[in-house]
């Protein structure tokens, strides 16, 4: 059976999540996202309020989360399941830079994510995680707080 150590080195390891929302009438919308984490709890982005999960998650908070290894077989099922609460943030953008410049890329301030910037910074709380258990291909809890 995989555990927290399975997932939280997946997490780690990769560096986009899918979001799944749904807008105010059920409609479910799909997005990847290059992410950042604080401690497993809180996964924050940056997106423009315009697209389509920014304008979901302003209807209905509620989100599923999977972080995954595109470069798997078919059978291997590396992934981890979230459930999550989402709201833009106004916290955050220092977890989100230091994992940027940690990976080469551009450096992100307030000034990014505020004021005429056109992005803003997301941030999903995490209440449950989940991986697959591998002989029955069924989701099983884990903790990762």
């Amino acid at each position: 059976m995989r555990d927290a150590t399975f997932a939280r080195g997946l997490i780690d390891g990769e560096r986009f999540m899918t979001l799944a929302t749904a807008d105010g009438d059920g409609r479910p919308w799909a997005s990847p996202v290059w992410f950042a984490h604080d401690a497993y709890r809180a996964f924050y982005w940056v997106s423009r309020t315009e697209v389509r999960h920014s304008r979901n998650i302003e209807q209905r908070a509620q989100i599923a989360i999977r972080v995954f290894d595109s470069s798997q077989t078919p059978a291997d099922g590396r992934a981890v399941y979230m459930e999550a609460v989402a709201a833009r943030s106004e916290e955050g953008i220092d977890v989100f830079n230091a994992r940027s410049v940690e990976q080469g890329l551009e450096e992100w301030s307030t000034a990014n994510v505020s004021g005429d910037a056109p992005h803003r910074l997301y941030c999903a709380s995490v209440s449950a995680w989940f991986v697959l258990e591998e002989e029955r291909d069924v989701r099983v809890a884990v903790d990762l707080a």
